[in-house]
């Protein structure tokens, strides 16, 4: 699968640590960056991963941050982009299967690493489940 990955400073170990699980599982992955402790400004990795997303050359998107707040709200700026605040597994999976999420955001400073592999792994590997949802789904955009 082509997945984009970025964050920002509070998310760059949480992005380099799920990086090399998902390319040792053999995912495609573009790093749209930050790439150390330096404080950078978010959007400025947000709206590039939502663009590879909106456009096709990514499938599927994980967005890291303190919170998941900034990146989940400037990814969601963009109308073909379902972002998705998640900070429990069932919350990964819900927000492919009712609500076709295309794009990942958590918290990295309220989660632990461990988690978070498990909350990717949820969200990769849940399909969407259409039915009664199809509907609502397709009612988001603006």
């Amino acid at each position: 699968m082509k997945i984009s990955i970025g964050c920002d400073h509070a998310g760059y170990q949480y992005k380099d640590m799920i990086k090399a699980a998902l390319q040792a599982k053999g995912h495609e992955l573009t790093d749209h960056g930050t790439n150390g402790p330096d404080s950078v400004d978010y959007p400025d990795f947000a709206h590039p991963l939502a663009t590879a997303v909106e456009e096709g050359n990514s499938e599927l998107g994980i967005l890291i941050c303190g919170s998941g707040n900034g990146v989940c709200m400037t990814a969601n700026k963009h109308a073909g982009i379902r972002a998705a605040l998640c900070w429990t597994v069932e919350l990964g999976q819900l927000a492919r299967q009712h609500n076709n999420a295309n794009v990942l955001c958590l918290p990295a400073r309220f989660i632990d690493e461990k988690l978070a592999l498990e909350i990717v792994e949820a969200f990769l590997s849940t399909p969407f489940e259409g039915g009664r949802h199809a509907n609502r789904v397709q009612k988001i955009g603006c």
